[in-house]
């Protein structure tokens, strides 16, 4: 069992501090008058900070134009705070328990603004800004600056190569192994087994769908047993080295019925055409019309019940989103899914997913396990 799980060269201060400044731009550009970024994944990309336990106290960074990047932090986790990697760039401040952390945030921002605001954002810290600061407006981050994390640099695109790579070989693992007889925890379990081995850190779903349980996109594995001629639909990614992973294949047990055959097939064709369609300046809408449209034209488009992929990064689900009105054009460095399915409700389903990145002439996979209907015992 082999996989490269060398870690690629570590973000540096400068990384973080280029990180913060775009943003400030991006915002101001985009008519705000700063960005509210509180624990979660924007936080960890922008200062390499997270909190060891994300609780009811405020933490939070305020990017601004004409002041220096200020994350303010409860006083015990400021030690924690001061020892992230992107904390060179920017001022540290602290609120002491029995203080009201909202008067102190409120000397970071102006008395009347409109802010970007982290997604994760508790509502009890965005209504507490509002209360001390009642001339303020906040928009969600993923509507103000939708494309913030979507453009990788080169660290970040190796980060999700090597996570793919170590999935592809989780893959590889896990058909070797027995799935006739056996319930799906237990194929899940060996599934997210395997990806902690090829160097995951995080293992954030392990999605089994035998025979009829298949039909569900996101089907948590149960204790039903898997059978023979059972399809069985494997989904399965965390993260590794802070970046994601996300795959999925559709497998056999036993020699497959005709039916499943061609469903399969389909799948396979629709995937391979999206694929095909990637390249700079094409509308991320159009990646899911050239895959629904190979499903609808073999008769089965009432049977692709969801978009055709999503953004993938320091999460597994992010912008951009490869679905109808997303009119984002792709652009270089851009990494997400592409997933199509077909799902016969009591029956079974079909699922192909790689993760691509968008290049100067098109697309690259940075999954490349066989598309082809594996079959196992």
């Amino acid at each position: 069992m082999t996989a490269t799980t060398q870690p690629p060269v570590p973000f540096t201060r400068e990384d973080y501090g280029a990180r913060m400044a775009s943003v400030t731009e991006e915002a101001r550009r985009a008519g705000l008058d700063g960005i509210i970024v509180t624990p979660g994944p924007d936080l960890v990309w922008l200062t390499g900070y997270s909190p060891t336990a994300i609780t009811e106290r405020l933490t939070m960074l305020v990017l601004r134009p004409q002041q220096r990047p200020t994350l303010l932090v409860p006083a015990l986790e400021r030690p924690d705070a001061e020892g992230a990697e992107g904390a060179a760039s920017l001022e540290v401040r602290d609120w002491a328990d029995g203080s009201d952390p909202y008067q102190v945030a409120r000397d970071l921002l102006n008395r009347e603004g409109r802010f970007g605001v982290s997604d994760s954002a508790w509502a009890m810290h965005l209504l507490g800004l509002q209360h001390v600061l009642p001339r303020t407006s906040y928009r969600a981050i993923t509507q103000a600056l939708p494309m913030m994390r979507a453009i990788k640099d080169e660290n970040e695109l190796a980060r999700l190569a090597l996570a793919g790579t170590a999935a592809d070989a989780t893959y590889r693992e896990i058909i070797q192994l027995r799935f006739e007889g056996r319930r799906e925890t237990e194929v899940a379990a060996d599934l997210a087994r395997l990806l902690r081995e090829f160097g995951h850190e995080q293992v954030d779903f392990t999605v089994v769908g035998s025979g009829p349980n298949g039909a569900n996109p996101h089907h948590e594995a149960d204790l039903r047993v898997i059978q023979h001629g059972d399809a069985v639909v494997l989904d399965f990614g965390g993260l590794m080295h802070g970046y994601g992973s996300d795959t999925t294949r559709t497998v056999c047990v036993g020699e497959p019925s005709e039916e499943v055959r061609k469903v399969h097939d389909i799948v396979r064709q629709a995937q391979q055409a999206a694929f095909e369609a990637v390249r700079p300046g094409v509308a991320c809408q159009e990646i899911d019309r050239v895959a629904r449209a190979v499903i609808e034209e073999a008769g089965y488009g009432q049977q692709f019940i969801h978009r055709t992929g999503h953004g993938i990064g320091v999460t597994t689900h992010e912008p951009p989103y490869m679905v109808e009105g997303e009119e984002q054009p792709l652009q270089p460095g851009m990494c997400f899914s592409i997933e199509p399915g077909i799902y016969l409700a009591g029956r079974f389903g079909v699922r192909i997913e790689d993760i691509v990145t968008v290049t100067e002439s098109g697309g690259e996979r940075l999954n490349n396990t066989d598309h082809g209907l594996a079959i196992v015992r």
